[in-house]
């Protein structure tokens, strides 16, 4: 495993991060039983893994709990959130994980999926109360992650940046949807702000299907060139001898590689997959031909790709 020193904060994580959410949520989207889940889990612990990114809404956080059970507290970087819109429901929520994760504190504790129109309010009102909380010792680390496809211009982690209240950032980036290089990044590494990476893979790079019908819709509004939506796999450029393996290979390695990303967050449901994600985030950089290729071809795009987990399709996040 890679490490590196999540901005400020000063802890030393895994450059891949276990999301337990998103549609496999640590194989329970897949009709894997608790244990089989936890097991998974160990898995990823004893490959070296040691960030674990769960959250109230993912109804993960007890198997996370169970998970980690009997290891050093400090061999662990948890990482939660609560997406509740008033300081006591959030302070309720933080106490919810420290009991389902059986712990005494929390290292990262997220608002969850702040939108720009609760920005001022959050502030105001919620970030005092952790604060205090965290001088109590339930928290270490106070962070925030966007809405993902509610905020593709990164509208409310760009006010964030200049605050300096928060210390990690959990944002959308891909090889699709890459604005964040360009509107935020660059600020974070001159903050001292830790970054956790959503959205590197989901269904637009993993599903064939959604990549072709994806490229289709670009291709008639003219934002990407027509040959490559009459191509089967539209990112087959990507995957040759000393480039990519697959086109999730693709994805993960160039989010993974991007300066100002720290942590790719993937998910899984399964072994094999579990080994095959951290085998991608862990490999070199793509060919600088084919970065190059990627942000020519898709630098101009925003929003692409940032599907909610098909639970939640549908759900409001302001």
């Amino acid at each position: 495993m890679q490490y590196t020193t999540l901005g400020r904060t000063g802890l030393k994580v895994s450059v891949a991060g276990l999301g337990c959410g998103g549609n496999s949520r640590i194989g329970q989207g897949a009709g894997l039983s608790e244990a089989e889940s936890v097991a998974l889990v160990r898995e990823a612990l004893d490959l070296g893994v040691n960030l674990l990114d769960t959250a109230n809404a993912y109804e993960t956080e007890a198997i996370v709990g169970k998970a980690i059970k009997g290891r050093p507290r400090d061999s662990v970087v948890i990482s939660t959130k609560s997406h509740a819109t008033s300081a006591a429901a959030v302070l309720a929520n933080l106490d919810n994980s420290l009991r389902q994760l059986g712990t005494d504190h929390v290292d990262i504790f997220h608002l969850h999926g702040l939108g720009p129109a609760r920005y001022d309010e959050a502030v105001a009102e919620i970030v005092p109360a952790l604060l205090r909380e965290k001088e109590k010792g339930k928290l270490r680390h106070l962070a925030v992650s966007e809405t993902g496809p509610r905020d593709p211009e990164h509208t409310m982690l760009a006010r964030a940046v200049e605050a300096g209240i928060f210390e990690v950032f959990m944002l959308g980036f891909s090889l699709m949807h890459q604005n964040a290089a360009r509107a935020l990044l660059p600020r974070t590494r001159e903050k001292g702000i830790g970054t956790l990476c959503m959205f590197a893979v989901r269904n637009i790079f993993s599903k064939p299907e959604v990549l072709r019908r994806t490229f289709r819709e670009l291709a008639a509004e003219g934002k990407v060139p027509a040959e490559l939506a009459r191509q089967d796999n539209p990112l087959a450029f990507l995957v040759h001898e000393g480039g990519a393996e697959s086109v999730v290979d693709a994805a993960y390695r160039f989010a993974r590689h991007q300066p100002g990303i720290d942590v790719v967050l993937f998910g899984t449901g399964s072994r094999a997959h579990l080994r095959a994600n951290i085998a991608s985030i862990l490999r070199p950089p793509l060919p600088a031909a084919d970065v190059a290729r990627i942000r020519e071809l898709f630098g101009h795009l925003v929003g692409v790709g940032l599907d909610l987990p098909d639970r939640l399709q549908g759900g409001t996040r302001t």
